[in-house]
């Protein structure tokens, strides 16, 4: 990795950390998930980044994969588990990011979510160019076990490339489901997730998340105008539906995506629910793998 294309990932990944900081504070009995999405996407815009994926908000037993929709009227309520992830990019470099918040600062949860941070904090110190990725599955699966909980199993970290949030090599969080090895010069994020349920996540509903499939032609004038927008902008990265409405009116975005997806132009993605209806938390930082260590670039 040369240095121009370090300095790149180091300042999106500071940027997401700062979002993800800046999110938290948000994240209050009251608030509307929609409002804090925005917020935290409108943050990183003005410090110069852009999202590499909309602002996650996945609550309770939904571990992943959720985002408001152009009109969502839910409201964080006291006692709420919340996955917040944040997801910037500057010049396609990717810096991703998590953290989990109990609404109104209960204890409830406290030690699920220090489960997954602590998790996390033992992952990051075994990096190193040449680690088998199975060896951080087995450190996030003991850390997580030694608190009485289970990580999730099919859900895992990942490397990232420039334009590519999910570039290849999978960062397991047990160690069965590891293969490959961290190289020097890789950025890769973990995410330990951590969970009182099942240990496995299953589709559920979609969460109005979309990326781009293909340029399939569309006779409905709403959709055409919906695809030009998503072309134009949003070809190489996930995309939320409720920025549609740059394009089309507000009231029409669901009915001009479900053209899209139906058409095989985009694809959405589901939100990932806990088998066993567990309540979820989650950290995630990325970093550059080095010879003898890693650089944590999504610090605040």
């Amino acid at each position: 990795m040369d240095g121009a294309t370090r300095e790149k990932y180091l300042q999106a990944g500071r940027l997401a950390g700062r979002g993800r900081e800046f999110g938290r504070t948000l994240v209050v009995p009251g608030a509307r998930l929609l409002d804090v999405a925005t917020e935290v996407e409108a943050f990183v815009r003005k410090e110069g980044g852009a999202p590499a994926f909309p602002c996650c908000i996945s609550v309770n037993d939904d571990a992943a994969h959720d985002t408001p929709g152009v009109a969502d009227a839910r409201v964080f309520r006291v006692g709420d588990l919340v996955k917040l992830d944040v997801g910037v990019q500057i010049d396609g470099y990717i810096g991703d990011t998590a953290t989990t918040v109990e609404v109104g600062g209960g204890t409830r949860f406290a030690t699920l979510i220090e489960a997954s941070a602590r998790a996390l904090d033992t992952a990051l110190s075994l990096v190193k160019d040449g680690l088998e990725v199975r060896e951080i599955g087995a450190a996030v699966e003991a850390t997580i076990k030694g608190y009485g909980f289970v990580p999730i199993a099919n859900l895992t970290g990942h490397s990232v490339d420039r334009y590519h949030q999910h570039a290849g090599l999978s960062i397991p969080n047990v160690p069965t489901r590891g293969s490959g090895t961290l190289k020097e010069g890789m950025a890769v994020a973990i995410e330990p997730f951590a969970t009182d349920g099942a240990g496995k996540v299953r589709d559920a509903a979609g969460g109005r998340i979309f990326h781009f499939v293909s340029p399939r032609p569309q006779r409905d004038p709403l959709a055409r105008q919906a695809l030009d927008l998503i072309r134009e902008r949003h070809a190489q990265l996930p995309f939320a539906e409720r920025w549609i409405a740059e394009a089309v009116p507000e009231a029409k975005v669901s009915y001009a995506m479900r053209i899209l997806e139906r058409s095989g132009a985009v694809r959405q993605y589901p939100v990932l629910h806990e088998a066993r209806d567990g309540m979820v938390a989650q950290t995630e930082h990325t970093v550059l793998v080095e010879k003898m260590g890693c650089t944590i670039t999504t610090r605040a």
